[in-house]
């Protein structure tokens, strides 16, 4: 099913291309509530920058469609007498991809161009060749000192993100950095636009809930459903795609982009939630593939379900290829129908027909 439209990618490029490193999200979610604000009757937004959609904020029922806006990144942690900078990570960022990538250091000044330096191959002894490690990489932006670095604007807690931008390539694959989650606040946008677009009405109350701090331990998730105290919380983010090398299957699962969207088994996951959704899956057509976790799912899913006295939650994730690099590739196709999964799954709850296995 076509669902984008020129204008949804045009916001989708818009939004990845703007940094939105963990703890620093709110120029993000202003781009992403312009862009949802037609489609809702009214926002709600929290001290840490949780950014969230209310359609029908009366209704006593209240379901929650969500994903994080945050992305990986670094802090500035060291500064050398000659002027190269150590770093510490902020979220999960991958040591190993750093050496030879450009960077941007925001600071009060604007921002600071750089770059991982790494030793020439020529420099390098043969058979003793040193892997990139959190204790080795270190960023170079021109600086002849320390005091030179400091008079550039750039000082220890300085945040770090890559430039790399939104592509298509080969017609249908997005790539770019921190489509690990944006693509989930997007998928959610558009979730509410369709809705808003059919004219569909609903018997509760839709909080569309891009959360803030998924990268480092489900913060976002963990505050915003204190606020919204959400019946039932559909939550989507990324899963790895498996199918590409040096990725053992047997332990990881069998998942591949282009083959829909997947949907996860887990503790935190409430049975009777996931099954209509995968009953609303088989009788629209949409395809999907299955993911088993083990104890946690390591998505704000944890956050959500574990909430309130226990909220019924589900996770329905996009496969992604490369995750934590500066080139996430997803399928439009599986963009679409996790967008259709959604929504589909939307029209199927009802206030009167809770979860409970005991009713």
């Amino acid at each position: 099913m076509k669902l984008l439209s020129k204008n949804s990618l045009k916001f989708l490029e818009k939004y990845l291309n703007n940094p939105s490193p963990t703890g620093y999200e709110w120029e993000g979610q202003k781009i992403w509530m312009d862009y949802l604000r037609p489609y809702v009757d009214d926002f709600i937004t929290d001290t840490y920058g949780s950014a969230v959609g209310v359609i029908n904020p009366e209704a006593p029922y209240k379901v929650v469609i969500e994903g994080h806006s945050d992305e990986i990144s670094w802090y500035v942690n060291y500064v050398t007498d000659n002027g190269l900078i150590y770093v510490i990570r902020n979220g999960g960022s991958d040591h190993q991809i750093a050496p030879s990538k450009w960077v941007n250091i925001h600071t009060k000044k604007g921002l600071v161009k750089g770059v991982f330096g790494w030793p020439a191959i020529h420099t390098r002894k043969s058979g003793k060749e040193e892997a990139p490690k959190l204790d080795n990489i270190f960023i170079d932006i021109g600086a002849k000192d320390k005091k030179e670095v400091e008079k550039m604007g750039v000082h220890v807690g300085c945040v770090i993100t890559y430039p790399d931008t939104f592509q298509i390539i080969n017609k249908n694959k997005f790539v770019c950095r921190a489509i690990d989650n944006r693509v989930g606040g997007f998928m959610i946008a558009e979730v509410g636009r369709l809705l808003h677009q059919n004219k569909i009405k609903l018997p509760f109350g839709l909080y569309i809930t891009n959360a803030v701090q998924e990268e480092v331990g489900l913060h976002g998730a963990e505050m915003i459903t204190q606020t919204i105290k959400p019946d039932v919380a559909i939550v989507t983010d990324v899963c790895h795609d498996t199918s590409t090398p040096m990725i053992n299957q047997k332990e990881q699962g069998s998942i591949e982009m282009g083959k829909g969207p997947v949907i996860s088994y887990a503790p935190a996951i409430q049975n009777k939630l996931r099954e209509q959704i995968i009953k609303t899956a088989e009788t629209k057509k949409i395809p999907f593939q299955r993911l088993a976790s083990s104890r946690f799912t390591g998505t704000d899913t944890d956050a959500f379900a574990y909430s309130n006295g226990g909220v019924a939650s589900a996770l329905i994730s996009l496969p992604l290829r490369y995750m934590h690099t500066t080139v996430e590739m997803v399928h439009k196709d599986d963009v679409e129908n996790v967008i259709q999964m959604i929504y589909e799954t939307l029209l199927t709850i009802h206030p009167n027909k809770g979860f409970s296995y005991f009713d």
